[in-house]
């Protein structure tokens, strides 16, 4: 398909496309920025916004148990293993508008765009609309998509959202899904190898676009990660002038971990291993600590994550180690509590190379970048279906109200994607 043409059928969608945007921000407006909550008021109504947009194009609108969101293109032939392309739309608590949603847009995009152009490809393609990704509210990673894939972890309809206090299954309930569906092992993809590619959309959330000066980047791997969302260290609760060798500090504990994992980190930076690690909550425990009070209670979460599996599970044994040195030293006990764990997203290469030449083709100068976050693709890559990444320029980061993606910049990216489609799928006019 000719460059000129597809750059055309994509800018033919930015103004219903940029409708969109803003609909979606006034769906999860919570100044500052946006909160679209996970099973909750913010996501239900970025679903219907979505789901009624794809109705007026024509598309198959279906859901699942887990209340994820598939808005079909017919192919030709309607037995073909399909494209999926999807993200998700919730945010964290006062996000921005575009982590999740930017990748939903541009599926609905591409389909409008082969719309534009009268052709119909071999396969569906669908467009999905994922739930619940942002982990955060239930500290689950990639609910809406494992729901869909039948790969959820024991035990997760049970999990609480952090500000609600009620169960996955209560929530999903409430927005349409059937939670005892997905127990018995309900799934919208039995098969993985009935998909044909899973393709995503995603704002950067690191500033390697900005730095470069460019638009788009293909994305080279998603980051596994091991998680302890709910950590705690037990010392002793003492005088404020205890002699240091009697101190059971928890506090000083916490503080010796934190610079040990800096240290485990800029030792991996040193020898060019990308990992990264994150201690997203603490603080000593506010009901007990004091200004004459040594603190015997300190809480924590860590995240870690790297793009090798055996990068991550090395990682995991230094962690433990570190910890044990700590205890024997300091005379406290870490309790890590529940482990999630999320495997490696590897990028299928010919998909990775496809994207390249489309980009190309377009005339793109691109980047090849590892995720510095986790995403839906993740999920659909362990799953074993070959999957994918295009990433846009976004000023100031993600998970904040300020993210700052233009729509050109969305239009290169979702162009990207239209001549790949046009490109690996047997595509006939009309």
């Amino acid at each position: 398909m000719d460059a000129t043409a597809v750059r055309a059928a994509i800018q033919a969608q930015r103004e219903p496309m940029q409708a969109l945007f803003d609909q979606l921000r006034l769906d999860g407006l919570d100044e500052p920025g946006v909160s679209r909550d996970p099973y909750g008021a913010g996501e239900q109504r970025a679903h219907a916004t979505v789901a009624n947009a794809a109705a007026a194009m024509g598309l198959e609108i279906t859901r699942d148990d887990a209340a994820n969101l598939y808005m079909t293109l017919p192919g030709r032939d309607r037995s073909a293993p399909l494209l999926v392309i999807g993200s998700h739309l919730d945010s964290v608590p006062h996000g921005g508008n575009f982590d999740g949603a930017a990748g939903v847009l541009a599926g609905l995009a591409v389909v409008a765009g082969l719309q534009k152009l009268g052709v119909t490809p071999d396969c569906d393609i669908v467009v999905m609309g994922i739930r619940a990704e942002e982990s955060v509210w239930f500290q689950v990673s990639y609910i809406g998509s494992r729901g869909s894939l039948g790969t959820l972890p024991d035990g997760a309809l049970d999990v609480r959202r952090v500000d609600t206090g009620r169960t996955l299954a209560d929530h999903m309930t409430e927005c349409g899904g059937d939670p005892d569906a997905l127990l018995a092992g309900s799934r919208h993809f039995p098969d993985p190898a009935k998909i044909r590619a899973y393709l995503e959309l995603h704002i950067e959330q690191a500033p390697s676009l900005i730095e470069a000066g460019r638009s788009v980047a293909v994305c080279t791997g998603i980051p596994g990660n091991f998680r302890f969302a709910d950590a705690r260290i037990e010392g002793q609760n003492d005088h404020v002038g205890l002699p240091r060798r009697f101190r059971r500090d928890a506090a000083v504990a916490g503080a010796e971990f934190a610079m040990a994992l800096d240290t485990l980190w800029a030792d991996y930076d040193a020898r060019g291993i990308p990992m990264a690690c994150t201690l997203g909550r603490f603080h000593t425990d506010a009901a007990m600590h004091g200004l004459t009070i040594v603190p015997g209670g300190f809480h924590f979460s860590l995240d870690v994550r790297a793009y090798d599996a055996a990068v991550l599970a090395g990682l995991e044994e230094k962690v433990h180690r570190i910890i044990e040195g700590i205890e024997q030293r300091r005379g406290v006990r870490f309790h890590l509590g529940t482990k999630a764990r999320a495997a490696v997203g590897l990028v299928d290469p010919a998909i990775q190379a496809g994207l390249e030449a489309a980009a190309a083709a377009l005339e793109l100068p691109v980047l090849h970048i590892g995720s510095p976050a986790s995403h839906d693709a993740a999920a659909f890559g362990a799953a074993g279906v070959p999957m994918g990444m295009v990433f846009v320029r976004n000023a100031n980061g993600s998970h904040n109200p300020h993210e700052a993606m233009t729509m050109d910049d969305f239009l290169d990216g979702t162009a990207v994607l239209l001549h790949w489609a046009l490109s690996a799928l047997t595509c006939s006019n009309g």
